[in-house]
């Protein structure tokens, strides 16, 4: 998704704790609910989106400025045609449920890695997607329920790998994005 979300179109996106409790914050948007129809077939974008909401998220020692993609359309736009990105920052995939992820390249001309992170913050897998390329990256699990593209080699060159756990300014995930985990 650099540009394109397979795995959204099959699962969409659910919000599954909607309004303020304990652990959520409100100054994140809202995810697209699944009651909402699926994405309009043909569904094209023409342009970049514009810059969406940012949070901060750290790796280790490494800390990042990810933009926010939560809603089917900033989901299903993601870095189309965008022209760079720089070094420290990303755009961070949220869905609803854990799924199994499928990421592709559409109109994107930026070279990307996915990381594809669980429910907890986990790195489970990490895929570089190439320029333009609009064959599908499924992951390997039906346990995806965020996704992180960074510029393609950024988590080799932060030494960032598998296994590694994302928090934010906030917190843990499930604090941040106030999802309940079954």
């Amino acid at each position: 998704m650099a540009s394109g979300c397979l795995g959204l179109v099959l699962a969409g996106c659910q919000q599954q704790n909607p309004g303020a409790g304990a652990g959520s914050n409100a100054s994140l948007p809202a995810m697209a609910s699944t009651n909402a129809p699926s994405p309009v077939r043909g569904w094209s974008p023409t342009n970049a989106q514009p810059r969406l909401s940012t949070l901060q998220l750290y790796l280790g020692s490494e800390v990042v400025t990810a933009e926010l993609a939560m809603t089917k359309p900033q989901v299903m736009t993601g870095m189309m045609f965008r022209k760079e990105m720089p070094e420290n920052e990303g755009m961070l995939f949220v869905f609803g449920v854990p799924h199994r992820a499928a990421f592709y390249m559409r109109n994107t001309t930026v070279p990307l890695t996915a990381a594809y992170i669980d429910s907890e913050g986990t790195i489970l897998e990490l895929h570089d997607l190439q320029p333009l390329k609009e064959e599908a990256v499924e992951a390997a699990t039906d346990n995806v329920q965020y996704v992180l593209e960074m510029n393609q080699g950024w988590f080799q060159r932060h030494h960032v790998g598998v296994g590694a756990i994302l928090t934010t300014e906030i917190g843990q995930f499930k604090e941040t994005f106030g999802f309940r985990h079954q």
